[in-house]
């Protein structure tokens, strides 16, 4: 959704690299592009005013004239007010004292209510709790049947006493929902209110009503992400006639420029909580408003990734595949087990496009085919646990056997076995140059270069390292020894020997991911 703003901005900060002092030209240049941008997203107006009204005070302040680099200074600053503007730092649910712990959801029919719903049970029975989902929307067709799907594909228990499609008091539902809840002790209520084609009376009246019995702990207002400025037209007849004391935004995969959403919070005073970016279950997340903002600057969510890939890989697998990585005794089952455990993480091309500068290739994230792993996978458990455990054996016959096992032409195994060699190879090659378990396994060369006796000879240099980082035993590789391209970043990231503000590695949990 922010692909078209994040290239706005992108575009508009590069121009300031390379230059060892910014004029006053400069910065009003800067600041006068990203106003165009950010009104051409769809932001609202008093928005954009005090976003570049905070940008222009501070980059024509010492903060920048005295820095040693000013243009990722001024980088610096933008991002720090992109993150003030979507809510500063992250907002957690308020936990009752004395549960059931009651959630409403409110918003316009059409926002995704109820699938919201689904996934916040879902995603609050992964926290541990034990969510019960109140079916109070008794106007439109359906929409009991459907939080009861929802619900069912959750793994979330639904109270639905009244069939709905127009029977039923909604307030009279959510009064006994609660009850219900303390009865069978769920510790969390989530009622799923009523929405309109439109804010009216009828509506908000029925709202204020459930919000009277139910005395909720948080209001959600769900809101469409790609309805544009009537989003914040919405949000505020909401705030001014229900209230509420959070904000979700949904579908923002969709492909609108999605700058209205970014107004919510700054109009309405009310932090953006939670965010879904799909259709699935899964597509759901708490709102991190300094990840939003490295994102839409092109600098990547490397925190999100990194959490991404602890609740999918299994550390002691993860492990044992990176010794096997420097001794080059990785197979095709290990490489199967690590393609599937990213898979967990979600689709290949959101994955990548976490990673910083993953703007710049976005066409070519679009196009990337998932079916293709599908058939790396049909592929590999098409063939004997020997052969997955020792791909040299498999000759021509056996290659044939697996093409028409897996449903596929003999060229396609011949290229996933010469890519797993030479990606096997590579990959030992990298582990002893950076240090990695069982790098140092390789033979020592004479003078010359002629292959000598196995264990004499001095071995490959030692990786220099930075010392001094908690978390990191030894101390990091020197990043300057990676290949080129790979030290160059966006914009104000000032490369991989450059640390983002507040980072702290030692709080990255790497070992195990119970911890």
């Amino acid at each position: 959704m922010f692909d078209t703003l994040s290239d706005r901005l992108t575009s508009v900060l590069s121009t300031l690299r390379g230059k060892g002092r910014l004029s006053e030209a400069d910065i009003d240049a800067t600041a006068r592009e990203i106003r165009i941008a950010l009104l051409e997203a769809d932001v609202a107006l008093p928005v954009v005013r005090t976003f570049i009204a905070g940008i222009k005070e501070r980059a024509k302040g010492a903060e920048v004239s005295q820095a040693l680099n000013p243009a990722q200074q001024v980088v610096k600053i933008v991002n720090e007010e992109l993150v003030t503007i979507l809510g500063g730092e992250t907002r957690r649910l308020n936990l009752a004292k004395n549960p059931p712990t009651v959630i409403m959801l409110a918003g316009l029919q059409g926002a995704g209510k109820t699938t919201l719903a689904g996934k916040l049970g879902k995603w609050l029975g992964a926290q541990g709790h034990t969510p019960l989902l109140v079916a109070c929307d008794l106007q439109r067709p359906n929409a009991v049947t459907q939080l009861q799907v929802v619900g069912e594909r959750a793994g979330v228990t639904v109270f639905a006493p009244e069939p709905g499609n127009g029977v039923g008091d909604p307030v009279d539902v959510a009064r006994r929902g609660i009850e219900e809840a303390g009865r069978a002790q769920y510790d969390v209520v989530v009622v799923d209110t009523a929405g309109r084609l439109g804010v009216d009376t009828e509506m908000m009246r029925q709202a204020i009503d459930i919000r009277a019995a139910v005395n909720p702990d948080e209001v959600l207002f769900v809101v469409d992400a790609m309805v544009g400025q009537d989003a914040v037209n919405t949000a505020t007849a909401f705030s001014e006639g229900v209230g509420f004391t959070g904000v979700v935004l949904t579908k923002l995969d969709g492909d609108a420029r999605g700058g209205a959403a970014l107004s919510v919070r700054e109009v309405t005073g009310q932090p953006i909580m939670f965010a879904s970016n799909g259709e699935k279950l899964e597509d759901f997340d708490v709102f991190h408003p300094d990840r939003m903002a490295s994102r839409i600057l092109g600098m990547g969510d490397m925190l999100t990734l990194i959490e991404a890939a602890e609740q999918a890989f299994d550390a002691d697998q993860a492990e044992a595949a990176a010794a096997k990585i420097g001794t080059g005794e990785l197979t095709l089952e290990d490489f199967l087990g690590q393609m599937l455990a990213v898979r967990k993480m979600g689709p290949i091309a959101n994955i990548l496009g976490m990673l910083p500068g993953a703007g710049q290739f976005k066409d070519q994230l679009a196009d990337f085919d998932e079916k293709h792993l599908d058939r790396l996978q049909a592929i590999i458990r098409g063939m004997t646990p020997a052969e997955r455990a020792d791909p040299k054996i498999i000759n021509a016959s056996r290659r044939l056997r697996i093409a028409r096992g897996s449903g596929v032409e003999v060229r396609e195994i011949n290229d996933l076995v010469n890519r797993f060699f030479d990606a096997r190879k590579m990959m030992q090659q990298m582990a002893g140059r950076f240090g990695m378990p069982g790098g140092g396994a390789r033979r020592a060369t004479k003078k010359g270069g002629k292959k000598g006796k196995k264990g004499k000879g001095r071995g490959p240099t030692p990786p220099k390292t930075r010392a001094g980082l908690p978390g990191f035993p030894g101390g990091l590789p020197d990043l300057s020894q990676l290949p080129p391209g790979l030290n160059e970043l966006p914009p104000g990231m000032g490369g991989l020997n450059e640390l983002p503000p507040g980072f702290d590695p030692s709080k990255l949990n790497f070992g195990n991911k119970n911890k």
